[in-house]
């Protein structure tokens, strides 16, 4: 189920997540999130599950 993004610093922070994994691990995604406060249900639908990913507006 699709949810518009409520909060531009939290899009943020998954977007710095995402390149954490990238660059990392999801283990320190998973990490760097958990410390910003991004829900679970966030951090496993992206980093899990990136075909439920909203597409970027780059």
């Amino acid at each position: 189920m699709f949810h518009p993004r409520q909060d531009d610093a939290c899009s943020a922070v998954v977007e710095r997540g995402l390149l954490v994994q990238t660059s990392f691990n999801t283990v320190c995604a998973i990490e760097y999130m958990k410390s910003h406060n991004v829900d679970p249900r966030v951090i496993e639908r992206v980093l899990l599950h990136p075909e439920q990913r909203r597409k970027t507006a780059h």
